[in-house]
């Protein structure tokens, strides 16, 4: 066989090569770009929480405020964090701001006993509800008492929030 080839012509068989390299980049390319753009987007399932078993749209009675940003959403989730240091009680949760910016809330359980099923963690979502509506945020809107945890989270422009027990459940809520 490469007795084949080299009696080819040597200009033939590098513009053959050359297409045939072309393709194979250009499809190792498409594939990894793929392969890239899937790990990004669920970067976060298999370490935080487990793949969703649940998704929902939440549309807001709100929008996001003009000046909400990376940082306005880090800011959130440090304070709760900070509160959380000041209880007594070790935290039944943890909120995290991850994605380039930050619009992504995940909400983990780390008590077993706790959050294990999808009505208890929306029940979560109500008691953050209550944690955080005497934030500013909410205290500068029409009627604070309206409004949710999500619409919180939509003012501060967080596009995604998945609430998890960190062991089987995760249920995720993409917030318009």
């Amino acid at each position: 066989m490469r007795e084949m080839i080299s009696t080819h012509s040597h200009l033939g068989f590098r513009r053959v090569t050359g297409r045939m390299l072309t393709l194979l980049v250009l499809c190792f390319g498409i594939l990894t770009g793929m392969g890239t753009g899937a790990r990004a987007e669920s970067r976060h399932e298999g370490y935080y929480y487990p793949p969703p078993n649940s998704e929902e749209t939440y549309v807001a009675r709100v929008d996001t405020m003009p000046d909400a940003n990376r940082r306005t959403r880090v800011a959130f989730v440090t304070g709760l964090t900070a509160q959380q240091s000041r209880s007594s009680y070790p935290p039944t949760y943890h909120l995290f701001a991850k994605g380039d910016g930050g619009q992504k809330f995940i909400l983990v359980s780390v008590d077993r006993d706790k959050y294990s099923t999808l009505y208890q963690l929306r029940a979560l979502l109500a008691a953050m509800t209550a944690l955080t509506r005497n934030t500013p945020l909410f205290q500068d809107s029409a009627m604070p008492e309206n409004l949710t945890f999500l619409d919180l989270c939509k003012l501060m422009g967080v596009e995604e929030i998945v609430v998890s027990d960190g062991v089987a459940v995760a249920h995720r809520i993409n917030i318009r």
